[in-house]
């Protein structure tokens, strides 16, 4: 009992292990916030790095990907389909675990897991993230 308040007591003088994002006080709006973040009015105070390895939202290159199904097969949470109307995979964030079976599975590497972790959105049917161009290997 006695390590135990000795412990509390440590605690309170120390300061707090959270990290303050987006912002050093919690804004009255998130959404305003986000506006005058935009505007350039506000600043994000940025969030932890993420470790290495990190699975976060999935990048998909429908130009690498040869539609083989392998990804939708794997998929534990049933979050990607095949839309036969525009010949891509669909993903839907808000079923995704991102436990990276997908990426595994697929032999061509047109899966990829990002860094990105801030995946609120109004948007239920949030997909991929866009992928960003790759620098050009000059030969």
């Amino acid at each position: 009992m006695l390590s135990l308040a000795k412990q509390l007591i440590k605690q309170l003088f120390k300061k707090p292990e959270t990290n303050p994002f987006p912002s050093k006080r919690v804004p009255k709006s998130v959404i305003k916030f986000m506006k005058k973040v935009k505007k350039g009015e506000a600043k994000i105070n940025e969030p932890v790095k993420t470790p290495p390895r990190f699975r976060g939202r999935l990048i998909y290159y429908e130009d690498k990907c040869i539609r083989c199904k392998q990804c939708i097969r794997v998929c534990p949470a049933n979050a990607l389909e095949f839309d036969e109307k525009n010949n891509v995979i669909k993903h839907y964030v808000s079923r995704c675990t991102f436990c990276g079976q997908c990426v595994d599975i697929c032999p061509v590497k047109a899966l990829e897991q990002s860094n990105e972790f801030l995946l609120a959105d109004y948007n239920k049917n949030a997909g991929f993230l866009e992928p960003k161009e790759k620098e050009v290997e000059k030969g």
